[in-house]
């Protein structure tokens, strides 16, 4: 693992929240996205090296909506930055954590993502990010 690639909260109304960070960082999110496949809203607040996302449910069926109604609003997950997310998620696996999915999804602020089930690490979602590579013109990846 590379490093902390950001930090989830899950939140009832992105709006109202977005209002209260920008109040509390001193300036406005960088990017907002919207995750269907996830049915779910984000916002991206950086501070310094540090991003924060903001993660709104879009469905009373998702992810988010359950998380919110048996927790509540808070600390969702914590996500973090791998050069080879395949060869980390095989890795992870043959370590006896439990992957939330068999291969990578696309995921917010073009990332693969996928995510170790809470029960296998001390009750937190961590989530393994990687940056989807593009190919220029004559097909080299940056």
């Amino acid at each position: 693992m590379e490093n902390v690639e950001h930090i989830g909260i899950a939140v009832k109304e992105l709006a109202a929240a977005e209002r209260l960070f920008s109040k509390l960082f001193g300036e406005g999110p960088y990017k907002r996205e919207e995750v269907a496949s996830e049915h779910v809203s984000t916002s991206f607040f950086k501070v310094n090296q540090t991003k924060i996302e903001l993660l709104e449910a879009t469905s009373p069926d998702s992810a988010i909506a359950r998380f919110i109604e048996k927790k509540g609003e808070g600390f969702h997950h914590i996500a973090f930055e791998v050069k080879d997310i395949v060869e980390e998620m095989e890795r992870l696996k043959n370590e006896g954590f439990t992957l939330l999915s068999e291969a990578p999804k696309p995921g917010a602020d073009n990332k693969l993502v996928c995510f170790l089930h809470p029960r296998t690490t001390n009750g937190i979602l961590i989530e393994l990010c990687q940056e989807i590579k593009t190919a220029d013109k004559h097909g080299l990846e940056r």
